[in-house]
């Protein structure tokens, strides 16, 4: 019977070394690109401002929220910073998500695979 036993401790350290070497400049490289911001956050703001609308259209039993979010609101919501973090990310598009909700037409997003 023959025995391996692996590489060469040096040959392993150094494998071991680029392998670190190579995640760090991957993270950096990610973290210099997008910074605070996830590459997926316009469609985070989108849907943050559909689920709000939908939320509220659910809740509206005589219609009027629904019109006064068609109306102006759902930008008004947005600039008064009741949009939260979601908003922060592409104001726009929580804006967008949260008409198309409003209007109750489907999420943009849905049935997608990205």
């Amino acid at each position: 019977m023959h025995r391996h036993e692996g590489p060469p401790p040096r040959k392993f350290a150094a494998v071991i070394a680029a392998a670190v070497l190579l995640g760090t400049a991957a993270a950096a490289l990610l973290i210099g690109r997008y910074n605070d911001r996830p590459p997926w956050a316009d469609d985070i703001a989108y849907e943050g401002g559909f689920v709000q609308a939908s939320r509220i259209r659910g809740y509206d039993v005589d219609g009027s929220r629904t019109r006064a979010l068609l109306d102006g609101e759902c930008a008004r919501m947005e600039r008064d910073g009741m949009g939260g973090a979601r908003a922060v990310h592409n104001p726009a598009a929580w804006v967008a998500g949260c008409l198309d909700a409003a209007a109750g037409l489907p999420s943009k997003n849905q049935g997608t695979v990205r």
